[in-house]
């Protein structure tokens, strides 16, 4: 009896510990199901992105590329022809207007000439002498014939002399006055033979200085055109100097935009090299616009640019044609769905498309008009692509 009560005792006890551990798989595997089928409706949600709407300025610009110009620069040609016997810079070379030697042309055929024009001026001037010695004598004859001619004109008509006797004095008297206006006349004609030997000699002078050529204007020495021993010109380039103080930016723009730009007032940014210039204003405009190409040009000057600002370099350009404060959102936010502009919003987890009307675009954001969503509202810039009206969305992280 007492090993059937024990038998039975276990048996019972085996029931219990059966039914609990059925009931408890039971509800355990309801939560486990509950809990796998949350998960599986959260990784169900399309993971986003959000960044506020925010008021940002917005610029429209016209992007081009322009060239960088010494606004003073001088290319430098030989005043008189010759061998280059001498330069004295080289490309880089700093130099001083009227200071710096630049290069010297072969003297030796001007000095040569100048001692030929020196020695005509002392002959020149030997003729006058000579020729204004010869004017006293004959002004002597004159004085001498003239005394004579009145003294037989007295003579004549007192009969004291011949009608032949008061001819030939007569004749006397007028050659002698015809030799005095020849006398003056070479004198004239030697004064400016004189003169003109003086004005050759000058030119000589002047040539020879002109051998030796200096800066015209103070800047480097640009560009290299002739070396030793070439044969210069008048008009020929031996060297080029650029003044790197004061920089010119030129640029050509479309037609369509000759109307908005208005010199000293449009804004124009300048990038060169990583170096960029915000503060600055178109400084002229072209008042022709190119008949073929239809563009005008602009400029704006710049002095005592950056070290990257070289003339020669190729600049970035951008023309501020209007500027204003505005809503915006990151233009990646920005989405065609047939043919019209959206963005998406989030509200309880839910994406909402919302239609809007896109301005003006800058760095990287796009301008939001006629919207009346208010600032900060977050909109999905990551994960848009893949998103619907009304779909389900979970946050992964929202961009300050």
């Amino acid at each position: 009896m007492r090993n059937n009560r024990k038998m039975i005792y276990i048996l019972l006890m085996l029931i219990v510990c059966v039914t609990a551990w059925a009931f408890s798989i039971r509800t355990g595997g309801k939560g486990l199901a509950q809990n796998a089928i949350n998960k599986t409706t959260e990784e169900q949600r399309i993971p986003v992105v959000t960044t506020p709407v925010r008021i940002r300025k917005f610029e429209e610009r016209l992007n081009v590329h322009g060239t960088l110009e010494a606004k003073h620069f001088a290319v430098v040609s030989a005043r008189t022809p010759g061998a280059i016997e001498n330069i004295f810079v080289d490309e880089g070379d700093r130099v001083v207007a009227g200071k710096t030697r630049l290069f010297q042309i072969d003297a030796l055929k001007l000095k040569r000439n100048v001692e030929k024009e020196a020695q005509e001026v002392s002959v020149t001037k030997y003729a006058r002498i000579e020729a204004e010695a010869n004017l006293e004598r004959v002004q002597a004859d004159f004085h001498k014939a003239e005394i004579d001619y009145e003294r037989f004109k007295r003579l004549f008509q007192k009969k004291a002399v011949t009608a032949e006797a008061m001819e030939g004095q007569e004749s006397r008297y007028k050659q002698t006055e015809a030799q005095l206006r020849y006398a003056r006349t070479s004198v004239d004609l030697a004064g400016e033979k004189e003169k003109k030997a003086e004005a050759a000699l000058a030119i000589a002078e002047k040539d020879l200085r002109d051998a030796l050529v200096y800066a015209p204007i103070t800047g480097r020495i640009s560009r290299k055109i002739r070396e030793i021993g070439e044969m210069a010109q008048p008009g020929q380039p031996v060297l080029r100097i650029e003044d790197p103080s004061v920089i010119e930016v030129s640029a050509y723009l479309p037609a369509e935009y000759y109307d908005r730009i208005i010199p000293e007032e449009t804004p124009m940014y300048i990038k060169v090299y990583g170096d960029e210039l915000r503060d600055r204003t178109v400084t002229y405009k072209s008042p022709t616009i190119h008949p073929q190409l239809r563009t005008f040009e602009v400029k704006c000057l710049i002095k005592d640019p950056p070290e990257n600002f070289v003339p020669g370099a190729l600049a970035e350009v951008a023309i501020l044609l209007e500027r204003r404060d505005g809503l915006g959102v990151p233009t990646d936010a920005v989405q065609i769905r047939g043919e019209r502009s959206v963005i998406f919003t989030v509200q309880d987890q839910t994406a909402r498309m919302i239609e809007v009307n896109t301005g003006l675009e800058t760095d990287g954001w796009t301008e939001i008009r006629d919207s009346k969503l208010p600032e900060n509202t977050p909109i999905v810039t990551m994960g848009q692509f893949l998103l619907n009206d009304g779909a389900a969305v979970r946050i992964q992280r929202g961009e300050g």
